[in-house]
C-alpha cells in the first residue's frame, strides 16, 4: 500500500483545496486567522500556489483579505500571459463555484493541517538548538513551541477603557439601522446596531411577518442591503407585504391597482441603493452554518448584508444532536448571534409564544417557548400580543420586555397594527407605560367593569322592584 503523502493538501483531493480557498476569501474572520500560516506549497495545483501567494500579498501589504472579485484583478493585473491567465481564470470560476456547505469541517481540517506543518517546522527548530547543547538557548525552545501553538488563535486582546473615546460619545456611535415603526425607534436609540441581536417574541398567528416586513422594507427605504429569510410563507406572499408596505394599499386592493405598482416599483428598483433578497429555506433541515453560508455566498458574489431578518427562529434545526431540545435552542441563538459579530450584521428574528401567550393581551418572556437562552442571549426583546376584538380593530399591544441599549419594561397598548397594510405605529400610545402604571389601569378597568356589572344589577333590581309594586 503506498503511504499517503500528508506534507501538503494533497490527500485531502483538488475539490477540498478549492473548498478550502473559498472559505479563506468568504470568511474574514477565518481568512485572517489562517492566512499567515498557509503555505502556497500545501497546494499541489501551481496556479493555486499563485492564488495563495496573491492573498499573503494583500494581507502583508494592504492589510486586507480580498474579496474574489478584487482577487482577480490583482491577478490578471500581474500575469500578462494567456496561457496562465487562462488557467487562473478556470481556478477562479471553481472557486467562485465551490460548495460552502460543511465550512465548519472544511475550515476545521485546514487549520489542522497548517498548525500540525508549523509545529513540525518548530520541533526541528528546537531539535537544532537541542544538539547545539547550549542551555542558555533553552527558554528559546519554549517561546518557538509556545508561538507554534498559538498560531490560529484569536489575536483580539481587548481594549483600553479610553480607547476612541470621542466616538463613544457621539450621539450616533451605533449606527442603527431604523425600523421604521414610529416609536419603536425612539424606544430603540434609532433602532438596532450590527452585531445587535433582536428578538420579536409572539403567538401564532399574532403578526410576526408583518412585522418583521415593515422593518424589512424600511431598511431597504434607508438604502440598505437586506435579506429577509422565511420558513413556511410563499416569496410572492411576502413580495405582497412589501408592495402594501410602499403603496398603502391593502393587500386585497393590490390586483387592483397592477399598471400603477408595475410602474412604481420600476422606478424604486431603479433610484434605490440598497437590495433586498427574499430567502425560503426549508423549515426540516436548515441550521445556522447553512444560513452563514448562504449570507458567505451573496458576500463573494458582490452583496454584503447590512442586517438579515430571520422569521423564524423555532423553525432552525440545531447543527448537531442534543439530548435536550432547550440545549439545541439556545446553541442556536447563540450561533446566530455570533454569525452577526463575524459578519458584521445586524438581526432580527422571531420566536414564538407558548400556548398561554396565545390567550395573553401581554405577553411576557416567560411565555416564550422553549430555551430561555432566547431571551437572554438577544440584545433587545419585544413582544407582539392581540386579542380577536383588536384584530377587528387593527389594534395590538406591543411590551418592550429588554434592552441592552435603552429603555424597557414599557407596554404600549391598542397601537395601530394593520396587517392588511403591513402598518404598525407606536407613537398614537404616546410614551407607553410601565408595568406598574399598567397594572394601575388594568386594575382601574377592571373595577370600573365591576361597578359597571354592580350598577346594571342594581337598576334591574329597581325596575324590578318597580314592577312588583304597580303589579300589586
Amino acid at each position: 500500500m503506498a503511504r499517503i503523502d500528508r506534507n501538503n493538501l494533497g490527500y485531502l483531493g483538488a475539490d477540498y483545496q478549492i473548498r478550502l480557498m473559498a472559505q479563506i476569501l468568504t470568511d474574514r474572520k477565518f481568512g485572517n486567522s489562517i492566512i499567515d500560516i498557509v503555505n502556497p506549497n500545501y497546494f499541489e495545483d501551481e496556479t493555486l500556489r499563485i492564488i495563495v501567494g496573491a492573498i499573503k500579498d494583500a494581507k502583508s501589504v494592504d492589510d486586507i483579505i480580498p474579496d474574489i472579485s478584487s482577487l482577480e484583478f490583482r491577478l490578471l493585473e500581474d500575469v500578462k500571459d494567456n496561457i496562465p491567465r487562462k488557467y487562473i481564470l478556470t481556478q477562479i470560476r471553481k472557486i467562485k463555484d465551490a460548495d460552502l456547505n460543511d465550512s465548519i469541517k472544511v475550515q476545521d481540517m485546514g487549520m489542522r493541517f497548517c498548525k500540525q506543518q508549523e509545529l513540525i517546522k518548530s520541533v526541528n527548530e528546537i531539535q537544532r538548538i537541542i544538539n547545539k547543547g547550549n542551555i542558555e538557548d533553552f527558554e528559546e525552545c519554549e517561546k518557538i513551541l509556545r508561538k507554534a501553538l498559538d498560531h490560529g488563535d484569536s489575536k483580539d486582546d481587548g481594549i483600553n477603557v479610553f480607547h476612541d473615546i470621542g466616538k463613544v460619545l457621539e450621539e450616533d456611535f451605533r449606527d442603527p439601522i431604523a425600523t421604521g415603526i414610529n416609536g419603536l425607534d425612539e424606544i430603540m436609540d434609532g433602532g438596532l446596531a450590527k452585531t445587535e441581536l433582536g428578538v420579536i417574541l409572539a403567538a401564532l398567528g399574532v403578526g410576526k411577518t408583518t412585522c418583521v416586513t415593515k422593518m424589512a422594507n424600511s431598511a431597504l427605504n434607508n438604502g440598505k442591503n437586506v435579506i429577509q429569510i422565511f420558513f413556511e410563507d410563499n416569496p410572492k406572499v411576502i413580495q405582497q407585504k412589501h408592495l402594501s408596505c410602499w403603496s398603502k394599499y391593502d393587500l386585497n386592493d393590490l390586483m387592483l391597482h397592477k399598471d400603477e405598482l408595475l410602474d412604481m416599483t420600476d422606478e424604486m428598483e431603479k433610484s434605490l441603493t440598497g437590495r433586498l433578497l427574499l430567502k425560503k429555506f426549508p423549515s426540516d433541515s436548515t441550521t445556522v452554518p447553512i444560513i452563514k453560508q448562504y449570507i458567505r455566498r451573496q458576500i463573494a458574489q458582490g452583496f454584503r448584508p447590512d442586517i438579515i431578518f430571520i422569521d423564524y427562529v423555532d423553525c432552525i434545526q440545531p447543527s448537531r444532536h442534543y439530548d435536550d431540545v432547550n440545549v439545541g435552542e439556545g446553541m442556536i441563538m447563540r450561533q446566530i448571534e455570533t454569525m452577526l459579530t463575524e459578519l458584521n450584521l445586524a438581526g432580527w428574528v422571531c420566536t414564538q409564544g407558548n400556548r398561554s401567550a396565545i390567550t395573553s393581551e401581554i405577553v411576557d418572556t416567560h411565555q416564550m417557548g422553549g430555551s430561555i437562552k432566547k431571551a437572554q442571549i438577544g440584545h433587545f426583546i419585544m413582544s407582539l400580543a392581540r386579542t380577536l376584538d383588536q384584530k377587528d380593530t387593527k389594534k395590538a399591544n406591543v411590551a418592550i420586555l429588554k434592552s441592552r441599549f435603552g429603555r424597557d419594561g414599557l407596554i404600549f397598548t391598542d397601537v395601530l397594527f394593520d396587517n392588511a397594510k403591513v402598518n404598525i405605529d407606536l407613537s398614537e400610545n404616546s410614551l407607553g407605560n410601565t408595568r406598574t402604571e399598567h397594572k394601575k389601569i388594568v386594575e382601574a378597568n377592571d373595577q370600573k367593569r365591576v361597578n359597571e356589572v354592580f350598577e346594571t344589577m342594581q337598576n334591574r333590581k329597581a325596575l324590578l322592584s318597580a314592577n312588583s309594586e304597580e303589579i300589586k
